[in-house]
């Protein structure tokens, strides 16, 4: 059960950093700024699914869930 865990937690992560880099991209080719919302929001997507996937790899080098 720990493993299905550790691993949905990786795909989640790397997702959510593959969603944040495609709001990006959309935003800036659509001539938006780095004080629009799209690229903020993209920003926090990516920033959001790069911890995650940060925590679950220290996680997992601890040996389990904490």
């Amino acid at each position: 059960m720990n493993d299905a865990y550790a691993v949905s937690q990786r795909v989640l992560g790397g997702l959510l950093c593959l969603v944040g880099v495609a709001v990006l991209v959309a935003t800036l080719s659509a001539g938006g700024g780095p004080l629009t919302l799209g690229f903020i929001v993209g920003v926090l997507f990516t920033a959001l699914g790069a911890a995650r996937v940060w925590i679950a790899v220290r996680a997992g080098d601890r040996g389990g869930r904490r």
